[in-house]
């Protein structure tokens, strides 16, 4: 029997877990860093002269950085999808359930009582509206700086051509969906990480560690086609969306090959959690 009037559903409300998120001073810091990075580029091409392709065989959107804000909302994502877009969503990942155990609250929680499926789907849904967030908060402020610095126009693409401000930002939109979709495995190892440990930075700098083993993995071309499985040959597939005509087979493959990796990560997170003896 359950005391009268105690719901299950209703214990750790996605409201009450984003406001205690929110407050927190990494998550400050790290909108500020994001929020940052495209001042840092727009103060680096005015010092430097801004990008020149000139004498190139073939021009690269960070050529095309200043020839529009929707150009220099591209080149932000370009710069950032590799390493910077990582952190934020293994901070907010792995410094989940690890920080509670670090506080030694976590015990309190599920005394509450909170029941541990319900902890870690709250816990979850937060991180990854976080996570989410940030890769929309980048785009977001490099749009509107880019817009301020360099005007509002078409996007002008690499392999000639361009496309209206409209349908460009609609594309834009695109690549930071499938970049949300393509950290889903940073986001599934940082939270089956945290899971396992007391300590944050150890679920964080584990997740981090482990997507820059899968960045070195895809760079040794003797792997061959072992390469597509994985996650990392697949980050910059969002490129193809910034074509004359839309390409979506690579973004297709690698939200799927994403998709897999965190679902199992996912699973093996709440399966190991649920059999876990609490002690933090």
């Amino acid at each position: 029997m359950t005391a009268p009037g105690y719901a299950p559903h209703r214990t750790l409300r996605f409201r009450v877990e984003a406001v205690r998120q929110l407050g927190r001073r990494r998550t400050l810091v790290m909108g500020l860093i994001l929020a940052a990075l495209p001042f840092v580029l727009i103060t680096a091409f005015a010092i430097g002269g801004g990008p020149d392709g000139a004498g190139n065989d073939r021009i690269t959107l960070m050529d095309t950085a200043t020839a529009s804000g929707a150009n220099f909302a591209a080149t932000c994502l370009f710069v950032s999808a590799g390493f910077l877009l990582v952190i934020p969503v293994a901070l907010f990942c792995g410094d989940t359930v690890a920080a509670e155990a670090g506080w030694s609250s976590l015990r309190y929680l599920l005394a509450a009582p909170v029941p541990r499926a319900r902890l870690l789907w709250s816990k979850l849904a937060v991180a990854l509206a976080f996570s989410a967030a940030a890769m929309l908060l980048l785009p977001l402020v490099a749009l509107a700086a880019g817009t301020v610095a360099y005007g509002w126009g078409p996007l002008a693409l690499p392999t000639g051509g361009a496309l209206p401000a409209a349908p460009a930002v609609l594309r834009l939109a695109l690549v930071v969906a499938y970049l949300f979709v393509s950290q889903l495995v940073t986001a599934a190892l940082a939270f089956w990480l945290s899971t396992r440990t007391d300590a944050p930075l150890g679920a964080v700098g584990g997740a981090v560690g482990l997507t820059i083993l899968g960045n070195v993995l895809d760079a040794v071309t003797a792997l061959g086609d072992w390469r597509a499985f994985l996650p990392a040959h697949w980050q910059f597939a969002w490129i193809d969306a910034l074509q004359p005509q839309l390409e979506g087979a690579g973004m297709v493959k690698g939200a799927a090959v994403s998709v897999t990796y965190s679902l199992v990560f996912f699973a093996l997170a709440f399966r190991g959690f649920g059999r876990k003896d609490i002690v933090s």
